[in-house]
Protein backbone atom coordinates (compact mmCIF):
# COMPACT_ATOMS: atom_id res chain seq x y z
CA UNK A 1 0.00 0.00 0.00
CA UNK A 2 1.27 3.50 -1.06
CA UNK A 3 1.66 6.26 1.29
CA UNK A 4 1.57 9.91 1.09
CA UNK A 5 2.20 12.54 3.28
CA UNK A 6 -0.13 15.42 2.92
CA UNK A 7 0.82 18.74 4.20
CA UNK A 8 -1.23 21.46 4.95
CA UNK A 9 -4.16 18.71 5.86
CA UNK A 10 -6.20 20.50 8.05
CA UNK A 11 -8.39 22.52 5.90
CA UNK A 12 -9.19 23.94 2.32
CA UNK A 13 -7.24 21.53 -0.29
CA UNK A 14 -5.40 19.73 1.97
CA UNK A 15 -8.62 18.32 3.64
CA UNK A 16 -9.52 17.71 0.09
CA UNK A 17 -6.58 15.46 -0.77
CA UNK A 18 -6.66 13.61 2.48
CA UNK A 19 -10.68 12.64 1.63
CA UNK A 20 -9.43 11.43 -2.02
CA UNK A 21 -6.33 9.53 -1.23
CA UNK A 22 -8.23 7.96 1.67
CA UNK A 23 -10.86 6.93 -0.41
CA UNK A 24 -8.37 5.11 -2.88
CA UNK A 25 -7.09 3.30 -0.13
CA UNK A 26 -3.40 4.95 0.48
CA UNK A 27 -1.80 5.05 3.78
CA UNK A 28 -2.64 8.72 4.34
CA UNK A 29 -0.13 11.10 6.96
CA UNK A 30 -1.49 13.90 7.91
CA UNK A 31 0.62 17.31 8.61
CA UNK A 32 -1.31 20.30 9.80
CA UNK A 33 -0.63 22.99 12.83
CA UNK A 34 -3.91 22.22 13.97
CA UNK A 35 -5.75 18.91 13.73
CA UNK A 36 -8.34 20.40 14.96
CA UNK A 37 -9.61 21.96 12.28
CA UNK A 38 -10.25 19.14 10.45
CA UNK A 39 -12.15 16.59 12.65
CA UNK A 40 -12.26 14.20 9.83
CA UNK A 41 -8.43 13.05 10.55
CA UNK A 42 -9.78 11.50 13.71
CA UNK A 43 -12.81 10.14 12.41
CA UNK A 44 -10.88 8.37 9.70
CA UNK A 45 -8.08 7.64 12.31
CA UNK A 46 -5.59 9.44 10.39
CA UNK A 47 -1.96 9.61 11.48
CA UNK A 48 -1.39 12.86 12.51
CA UNK A 49 1.74 14.97 13.32
CA UNK A 50 1.44 18.36 14.78
CA UNK A 51 4.04 20.61 12.94
CA UNK A 52 4.38 23.99 12.63
CA UNK A 53 6.16 24.83 8.96
CA UNK A 54 7.95 28.16 10.20
CA UNK A 55 10.13 26.34 12.50
CA UNK A 56 12.80 24.17 11.16
CA UNK A 57 13.56 22.14 13.82
CA UNK A 58 9.91 20.97 13.93
CA UNK A 59 9.28 20.14 10.09
CA UNK A 60 12.78 17.98 10.32
CA UNK A 61 11.66 16.45 13.20
CA UNK A 62 8.23 15.55 11.18
CA UNK A 63 10.32 14.52 7.65
CA UNK A 64 12.40 11.87 10.09
CA UNK A 65 9.19 10.39 11.06
CA UNK A 66 8.33 9.77 7.45
CA UNK A 67 8.51 6.65 5.37
CA UNK A 68 11.33 7.15 2.56
CA UNK A 69 9.31 6.11 -0.27
CA UNK A 70 6.47 7.88 0.82
CA UNK A 71 4.86 10.33 -2.17
CA UNK A 72 4.89 13.96 -0.28
CA UNK A 73 2.83 16.71 -1.35
CA UNK A 74 1.79 20.13 -0.17
CA UNK A 75 -1.00 22.69 0.15
CA UNK A 76 0.19 24.88 3.05
CA UNK A 77 -0.73 28.17 2.13
CA UNK A 78 -0.98 30.99 4.63
CA UNK A 79 -3.42 33.67 3.36
CA UNK A 80 -2.81 37.42 5.15
CA UNK A 81 -1.34 35.53 8.21
CA UNK A 82 1.14 37.45 10.17
CA UNK A 83 3.80 34.64 9.85
CA UNK A 84 3.19 33.53 6.09
CA UNK A 85 4.18 29.24 5.61
CA UNK A 86 4.28 29.79 1.69
CA UNK A 87 8.37 30.16 1.63
CA UNK A 88 9.63 29.53 4.38
CA UNK A 89 7.62 26.66 5.57
CA UNK A 90 8.46 24.97 1.71
CA UNK A 91 11.88 26.35 1.95
CA UNK A 92 12.12 24.07 5.34
CA UNK A 93 10.05 21.19 4.27
CA UNK A 94 12.22 20.68 0.78
CA UNK A 95 15.90 21.09 3.02
CA UNK A 96 14.50 18.38 4.85
CA UNK A 97 13.05 16.00 2.10
CA UNK A 98 16.44 16.78 0.59
CA UNK A 99 18.26 15.95 4.00
CA UNK A 100 16.31 12.53 4.41
CA UNK A 101 16.69 11.37 0.97
CA UNK A 102 12.69 11.45 0.43
CA UNK A 103 12.68 12.62 -3.31
CA UNK A 104 8.96 12.41 -4.86
CA UNK A 105 7.50 15.64 -4.09
CA UNK A 106 4.32 17.60 -5.47
CA UNK A 107 4.01 21.20 -4.73
CA UNK A 108 0.91 22.64 -5.38
CA UNK A 109 0.77 26.80 -5.45
CA UNK A 110 -1.72 28.66 -7.78
CA UNK A 111 -2.05 29.92 -10.90
CA UNK A 112 -0.08 33.51 -10.66
CA UNK A 113 3.03 32.16 -9.75
CA UNK A 114 6.38 31.92 -11.37
CA UNK A 115 6.19 32.90 -15.38
CA UNK A 116 2.47 33.32 -14.92
CA UNK A 117 2.24 35.88 -13.02
CA UNK A 118 2.21 37.94 -16.34
CA UNK A 119 -1.32 36.54 -17.11
CA UNK A 120 -3.35 37.52 -13.01
CA UNK A 121 -5.44 40.06 -13.15
CA UNK A 122 -4.72 43.19 -10.85
CA UNK A 123 -7.28 43.19 -9.06
CA UNK A 124 -5.84 39.44 -8.03
CA UNK A 125 -2.54 40.85 -8.02
CA UNK A 126 -3.93 43.48 -5.26
CA UNK A 127 -6.13 40.85 -3.37
CA UNK A 128 -3.69 37.86 -3.59
CA UNK A 129 -0.53 38.92 -4.95
CA UNK A 130 1.40 38.77 -1.56
CA UNK A 131 0.76 35.03 -1.33
CA UNK A 132 1.66 34.32 -4.94
CA UNK A 133 4.84 35.97 -5.06
CA UNK A 134 6.01 33.85 -1.42
CA UNK A 135 4.66 30.76 -3.34
CA UNK A 136 6.66 31.69 -6.39
CA UNK A 137 9.61 31.94 -4.00
CA UNK A 138 9.02 28.56 -3.20
CA UNK A 139 8.46 27.42 -6.39
CA UNK A 140 12.18 28.72 -7.47
CA UNK A 141 13.51 26.93 -4.25
CA UNK A 142 12.25 23.49 -4.98
CA UNK A 143 13.13 24.17 -8.91
CA UNK A 144 17.03 24.32 -7.93
CA UNK A 145 16.76 21.37 -5.48
CA UNK A 146 17.65 17.95 -6.01
CA UNK A 147 14.05 16.87 -5.57
CA UNK A 148 11.93 14.52 -7.97
CA UNK A 149 9.54 17.23 -7.85
CA UNK A 150 6.42 18.16 -10.14
CA UNK A 151 4.62 21.89 -9.35
CA UNK A 152 0.96 22.09 -10.19
CA UNK A 153 -1.03 25.54 -10.18
CA UNK A 154 -4.88 25.18 -9.84
CA UNK A 155 -7.11 27.95 -10.97
CA UNK A 156 -9.88 29.53 -8.63
CA UNK A 157 -10.75 26.78 -5.81
CA UNK A 158 -14.18 25.32 -5.02
CA UNK A 159 -16.06 22.48 -3.35
CA UNK A 160 -17.36 19.85 -4.99
CA UNK A 161 -17.01 15.91 -6.86
CA UNK A 162 -14.09 14.62 -8.59
CA UNK A 163 -15.25 15.52 -12.20
CA UNK A 164 -12.92 13.69 -14.52
CA UNK A 165 -12.74 16.73 -16.46
CA UNK A 166 -10.06 18.82 -15.08
CA UNK A 167 -7.03 19.79 -17.62
CA UNK A 168 -3.71 20.35 -17.34
CA UNK A 169 -1.55 22.92 -19.49
CA UNK A 170 1.60 24.50 -19.79
CA UNK A 171 3.05 27.48 -20.92
CA UNK A 172 0.31 29.09 -21.98
CA UNK A 173 -2.24 31.68 -20.15
CA UNK A 174 -4.36 30.00 -18.26
CA UNK A 175 -7.95 31.21 -16.74
CA UNK A 176 -10.75 29.31 -14.39
CA UNK A 177 -11.96 27.32 -11.55
CA UNK A 178 -11.59 23.97 -10.46
CA UNK A 179 -12.91 21.35 -7.78
CA UNK A 180 -10.95 21.14 -4.83
CA UNK A 181 -11.42 17.40 -4.98
CA UNK A 182 -10.42 17.44 -8.74
CA UNK A 183 -7.23 18.81 -8.16
CA UNK A 184 -6.45 16.06 -6.01
CA UNK A 185 -7.56 13.80 -8.71
CA UNK A 186 -4.86 15.47 -11.01
CA UNK A 187 -2.80 15.56 -8.57
CA UNK A 188 -2.60 11.59 -8.34
CA UNK A 189 -2.07 11.15 -11.63
CA UNK A 190 0.88 13.72 -11.89
CA UNK A 191 2.70 11.91 -9.19
CA UNK A 192 2.13 8.55 -10.57
CA UNK A 193 3.34 9.91 -13.93
CA UNK A 194 7.54 9.97 -14.15
CA UNK A 195 7.46 12.24 -17.14
CA UNK A 196 5.61 15.21 -14.41
CA UNK A 197 9.17 15.09 -12.76
CA UNK A 198 10.70 18.65 -13.36
CA UNK A 199 7.82 19.78 -14.80
CA UNK A 200 4.95 23.03 -14.06
CA UNK A 201 1.53 22.48 -15.07
CA UNK A 202 -1.41 24.62 -14.87
CA UNK A 203 -4.90 23.04 -13.89
CA UNK A 204 -8.70 24.60 -14.28
CA UNK A 205 -12.07 22.49 -14.94
CA UNK A 206 -13.55 24.10 -18.44
CA UNK A 207 -16.95 22.42 -17.31
CA UNK A 208 -16.98 25.17 -14.90
CA UNK A 209 -18.45 28.70 -15.35
CA UNK A 210 -16.63 31.88 -14.09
Amino acid sequence: MKTIVIWGAGGGLGAAMVEYFYKKDFTVIAIVRNPAKNPRLLELGIHTIVCDATDQEQVQRSVDAIPINAWVLSTMGSFRSDVPVDYIGHRHLIDALENNNINRFLLITSLGCGDSWKYLPERARTVFGFAVREKSLAESWLQSSGLDFTILRPGGLQDGPVTGKGSLSQYTETHGLIHRSEVARLAHQLLDDKDSIGNIYQCVDPSLSV
